[in-house]
């Protein structure tokens, strides 16, 4: 499935000339060998382009098409008129060697056999470069050793003649295409793809653009041990791939990764998506969706509100369609390798209706410096790890589930839930308001409890025992604060985990406590004194006991009444 939805996506590319045919890619390159007619080398040509990046302008390689490129993995294999210095030119950067001359030669042989009878000037000029060029007499070559450190780092070199590429050339470029249909092997089979009987692609080429995987790239589909084959067939033919599916697959999800703005990461995964018809409004507005900023809430509020009153929905002045195919893809690196975390299709529709329902799940009081009403999926799962610790990625697996559940509006996973408990121990009750989302939002999903219960902010006639323990807490930790202004460790430093667990155990030590302090306040506050104490009346008259233990899902509703009272105490200071 997904390897039709990828083609499917390729074809449509390819309708708006974004990709190229079959047997062409597209890939990155950095300089060009300008020759003369006679195969000198003029000049080298630089082709990286300046963009700004953040803060920092830094050159990138320009994109260009070109004769589709091998997968290469130990062997000499030589592509053909793009390719990196080792080839080309027979060197690197600490000049050349056996290895190296191999590569050169892989390289002359194949632009010679494929050049030598062609008429046209390019052809005829790479021809004399390569019958006539010594790599061992490189540095002699004040061209070359002028740009000897940039064409040596391993970026792709193409050649020129002044301003006309090689693989621009039309003759050039019929001898390949015609060279590609001679070129068919003799194993045939039912394409698993397209259905066809067609001639069946051995080696599948590398995906590029994966964080952690291979600099030169990893593979969707590939077999290299024994063990992973069956019925003695060897490599990819034990999944049966046409090779026009595989270079329409490979095509699109190379494109999809190199559109930066539409690809990000979570833990270790990086996340591809597209609508069918190969439209960027879809994923210019799910790229709001899923990680909205502060500038675009008014924008995701008008999305939202529109679907719940079933109105269109227009991004930049185009209307989406609801009933559009949208694919979401997770990929991860795994050595030479990229494995499928998960495989999400939908109508694009159902998948802006399932993030609004959990993003109203999140909805709940705010601090007052923050401005936005929307936290973003990879801002959530931040709150799961330490932002102190050297690695501040959240565990790959459960971000990739988080996800998951969230674009099918299904259970979340209890890694989220467990984790953000976790945070909260490890940093002595420290509550803020994206772990108190989460909670919220775990509890109305996974726990069923209404949201009537567990809303937005203070609920002061929820009589649940969990939820009134973590309103005391929070009354006795303020209590303790106005009796001691500017303390630097409360409560909250030596008693929230304990309490939170063990309320039993923990709550006669507090209430002694707060005695002493409430004596304090009657001396300097009484009129402090006199709204803590009906308060905590208030609060625990709602307590029958104090429960020996308290389950997760009691400790979350703890959580949530520490929350929600802090917030309340913020909130009158402010009308105050």
């Amino acid at each position: 499935m997904i390897l039709q939805a990828l083609m499917e996506y390729y074809e449509n590319l390819a309708k708006q000339e974004k990709l190229p045919r079959q047997g062409w890619c597209q890939t990155k390159v950095s300089y060009g060998i300008n020759l003369s007619k006679d195969g000198d080398i003029k000049n080298i040509v630089w082709l990286k382009r300046e963009e700004q990046m953040g803060k920092k302008q830094i050159w990138i390689s320009q994109p260009m098409t070109v004769p589709a490129m091998v997968t290469r993995s130990s062997g000499v294999s030589s592509n053909f008129l793009c390719d990196n210095s080792k080839y080309l030119l027979g060197i690197d950067k600490d000049g050349t060697g056996k290895r190296i001359l191999e590569c050169f030669e892989a390289a002359k042989e194949k632009h010679l056999n494929l050049l030598q009878n062609a008429s046209g000037e390019m052809a005829q000029a790479i021809c004399a470069f390569f019958r006539k060029w010594n790599p061992e007499k490189a540095k002699e070559n004040s061209c070359v050793m002028e740009k000897w450190e940039d064409i040596t780092d391993g970026g792709n070199l193409i050649f020129c003649m002044n301003e006309k590429y090689a693989q621009d050339d039309d003759e050039i470029g019929q001898i390949w295409d015609d060279n590609n249909k001679k070129n068919v092997s003799d194993a045939e089979g039912i394409c698993l793809v397209t259905g066809e009987r067609t001639e069946i692609s051995r080696i599948h080429r590398n995906i590029k653009g994966v964080p952690g995987a291979q600099s030169s790239g990893a593979a969707l589909v590939s077999f290299n041990a024994p063990a992973f084959e069956s019925y003695g067939k060897e490599q990819s033919y034990n999944a049966p791939v046409g090779k026009y599916a595989e270079f329409a697959y490979t095509s699109a999800l190379n494109y999809l990764l190199a559109q930066r703005k539409y690809t990000f990461s979570i833990g270790d995964s990086m996340i591809v998506y597209w609508a069918e018809a190969a439209k960027q409004e879809y994923q210019d507005a799910l790229l709001a969706l899923l990680n909205p900023i502060k500038d675009n809430q008014d924008e995701i509020h008008n999305i939202f509100e529109n679907l719940r009153k079933n109105r269109p929905v227009v991004v930049d002045d185009i209307e989406l369609n609801p009933a559009q195919k949208f694919y979401i893809l997770c990929l991860a690196p795994n050595a030479a390798r990229l494995s499928v975390r998960f495989f999400y299709q939908n109508s694009f529709g159902n998948i802006m209706k399932n993030l609004a329902q959990h993003y109203e799940r999140m909805k709940i009081i705010r601090p007052s410096y923050i401005d936005y009403e929307y936290l973003g999926i990879d801002d959530m799962l931040k709150a799961t790890v330490n932002l102190n610790s050297r690695d501040k990625t959240p565990v790959s697996n459960m971000a990739a589930m988080v996800l998951w559940a969230i674009l099918q509006d299904a259970r979340y996973p209890v890694s989220l839930y467990t984790d953000t408990l976790i945070r909260i121990r490890a940093e002595q009750g420290r509550v803020t308001w994206e772990r108190a989302a989460i909670i919220k939002a775990y509890m109305i999903k996974n726990y069923k409890n209404m949201e009537g219960e567990l809303c937005m902010g203070l609920n002061e006639e929820n009589k649940d025992t969990a939820y009134v323990l973590g309103r005391l807490f929070s009354v006795l930790e303020s209590i303790q604060m106005d009796a001691n202004p500017g303390i630097k460790s409360t409560i909250r430093d030596r008693y929230f985990n304990s309490a939170c667990a063990t309320p039993a155990s923990v709550f006669p030590v507090l209430i002694k406590l707060k005695n002493s302090h409430i004596k304090k306040l009657e001396r300097e506050k009484e009129s402090s004194r006199i709204y803590y104490e009906k308060l905590l009346t208030e609060i625990m008259d709602k307590l029958e006991i104090y429960p020996k233990r308290l389950s997760l899902e009691e400790q979350g509703k703890f959580i949530l009444g520490y929350y929600h009272q802090m917030q309340k105490k913020y909130e009158k200071r402010e009308e105050k």
